[in-house]
């Protein structure tokens, strides 16, 4: 019996507001990977706009300049930024998760389009990276981390060089999970794939179980240091990239996020 692609998960951002029913808004806890920001719920850094090029509705995540920002654990911090997730609300096992996006090409600002694992610790837990830019204008990565293979030590972080076109322009980033493996798509190009024998030669296969997916808008840290080198006046992020967010340009938008599954016909 044939299997047909269904639907489960649409979201285009056409309401005036977040869909509270749908996505959470993180609070920064403990800060990772030496990032620039915290994370608030608020609406200048989490709004919807009805005023984007080739699209209805958007999600902007829009990182701002607030200095001396302290977060609930105390730590201090120049800059707040936005994150959201599905995780009790929406999930999936396997399927594609596509997202059709555009980002700032503004050196050190990382933002992020993944998934995680809902039961268990990280990285045991798989974390799935279907987009990572860190500013540079022509390319994008992904990548999959799980036990023994995290971190540093992320599956073959794969690099897909989008030129002549510009991670500033509208596409459509995606991942497809089965049991056999992941496959990623930029646009619809198959850029990268990682098969299960590929992630259990390092450790074991993490993938298999429910997933929620995270839009989040990251400002410095270590892999935009791990690219760009630069430690002053931020870790990651230079001086020219603080001034274009005091200029209000470090702007994720995001036109819709969907989640296709398989369906068995008759079922």
């Amino acid at each position: 019996m044939k299997s047909s692609p269904e639907t489960i998960f649409f979201e285009d951002f056409t309401a005036p507001y977040l869909n509270r029913d749908r996505w959470n808004v993180e609070i920064s806890g403990n800060i990772h990977n030496q990032e620039q920001q915290a994370y608030v719920d608020s609406p200048e850094t989490i709004y919807v706009s009805q005023n984007e090029a080739d699209c209805e509705g958007a999600l902007v995540i829009h990182a701002r300049c607030q200095p001396g920002f302290c977060t609930q654990q105390g730590a201090v911090l120049d800059f707040i930024s936005g994150r959201i997730h599905t995780r009790g609300k929406v999930s999936f096992r396997y399927g594609c998760v596509s997202a059709r996006l555009k980002m700032p090409a503004i050196e050190g600002l990382w933002p992020a389009f993944w998934a995680l694992g809902v039961s268990g610790a990280w990285p045991a837990c798989g974390e799935i990276d279907i987009m990572e830019a860190v500013g540079e204008p022509d390319w994008v990565s992904a990548a999959a981390h799980g036990t023994n293979f995290s971190g540093e030590a992320a599956l073959a972080n794969k690099k897909y060089f989008c030129a002549p076109h510009s991670i500033t322009e509208w596409h459509v980033y995606a991942v497809e999970c089965s049991p056999a493996g992941l496959s990623f798509f930029v646009d619809e190009e198959l850029i990268f794939r990682i098969t299960r024998p590929m992630v259990e030669f390092f450790g074991p296969w993490a993938f298999d179980t429910d997933k929620f997916i995270i839009l989040n808008l990251a400002l410095g840290g270590t892999y935009p240091f791990k690219t760009n080198g630069i430690r002053q006046p931020y870790y990651g992020l230079p001086a020219r990239s603080v001034q274009a967010i005091q200029a209000n340009t470090a702007r994720y938008v995001v036109d819709w996020v969907k989640i296709t599954t398989l369906k068995r016909d008759g079922e």
